[in-house]
């Protein structure tokens, strides 16, 4: 399947505010107004979110708490409706030694979201992504990161996920005992399990529960997402590496119509995570906020992306 890609930038997380590269290359040309398309989805995309943050949050779990979800949400939260993909694919891997089971209904959701939209979870879905855009809108200015430090989400995905219970389950450690896991260093679990229980301890009387140290990491968490825009989603999360290997061909996608291009440099300045769109669309680095869409050049899409005439 072609794709219409531009340019050597991988995996797409390079710094914004280059020159963009029109349809003819060059200088910069004169500056565009949003399309109403794009206005209208950057408008809505809060709401959206909002709106799936009530659904993973749902009085539902006593149903469906057993059924893996396709955002990344701790599955200890007092008010979690779904599964943790990521906890769940842990907790199989250290039962592999033990009880070979495949994860059939894990498998499938992460297969059908991922083939369907890409990481499109993760910039409309995704409550712990819609947090971090909340604590990016306290300070103005951020931290640019190098492309490359998108690959370091496929270290977390392979060598905590998937080896590590993996091997401690080989030596007969339950993956709820392993002192070192996924769960047990995950941001999300100390904010959504952790600080609610802490906080109840202390109204009881119990003191405070969390650890020192998931306490630290929280801490860290809430300070780098206040300079680096999203910086679980782009340094660590498994869950949006893996959707995000799907952007190339999954059936929702990201079209760039170069004749339609005037070297605004609209769509870089409007890419919170420094894609350069208007030299390679439906890279790894992309979230699939939508927010470049505000520039005529680029198009939400269905089906198999086509290259350009």
């Amino acid at each position: 399947m072609d794709n219409p890609e531009r340019g050597p930038n991988e995996p797409g997380a390079g710094p914004p505010g280059g020159q963009g590269v029109g349809a003819a290359g060059g200088a910069a040309g004169k500056p565009r107004e949003g399309t109403a398309l794009g206005r209208k989805l950057s408008r809505s995309r809060p709401w959206v979110q909002t709106g799936f943050l009530g659904l993973w949050l749902a009085p539902v779990g006593q149903w469906l708490h057993g059924v893996p979800g396709c955002v990344f949400h701790c599955y200890s939260c007092p008010l979690s409706s779904f599964a943790c993909p990521v906890g769940v694919l842990a907790n199989y891997a250290a039962l592999l030694p033990v009880a070979p089971e495949m994860p059939c209904l894990l498998l499938g959701v992460l297969l059908v979201v991922a083939a369907a939209s890409g990481s499109l979870a993760c910039g409309w879905a995704c409550p712990f992504g819609f947090l971090q855009d909340l604590l990016a809108k306290v300070t103005p200015r951020k931290v640019a990161l190098p492309a490359w430090t998108g690959y370091t989400r496929y270290a977390v995905l392979a060598g905590l996920v998937i080896l590590l219970p993996l091997l401690l389950g080989f030596k007969g450690i339950h993956f709820e005992d392993q002192q070192v896991s996924i769960c047990r260093l995950c941001p999300a679990g100390a904010l959504e399990a952790g600080l609610p229980y802490s906080v109840q301890g202390l109204l009881t009387g119990q003191g405070w529960l969390m650890s020192w140290f998931k306490s630290a990491l929280l801490l860290a968490f809430v300070a780098a997402a206040l300079f680096i825009h999203r910086p679980w989603c782009r340094l660590f999360c498994p869950l949006g590496g893996w959707l995000a290997l799907f952007n190339r061909w999954s059936l929702f996608h990201l079209r760039f119509n170069p004749k339609a291009c005037s070297a605004c440099n609209l769509c870089r300045s409007r890419c919170s995570l420094g894609v350069e769109v208007d030299r390679k669309v439906n890279v790894s680095g992309c979230i699939r906020c939508l927010e470049c869409t505000t520039c005529g050049a680029l198009e939400p899409r269905l089906a198999g992306p086509q290259r350009e005439a």
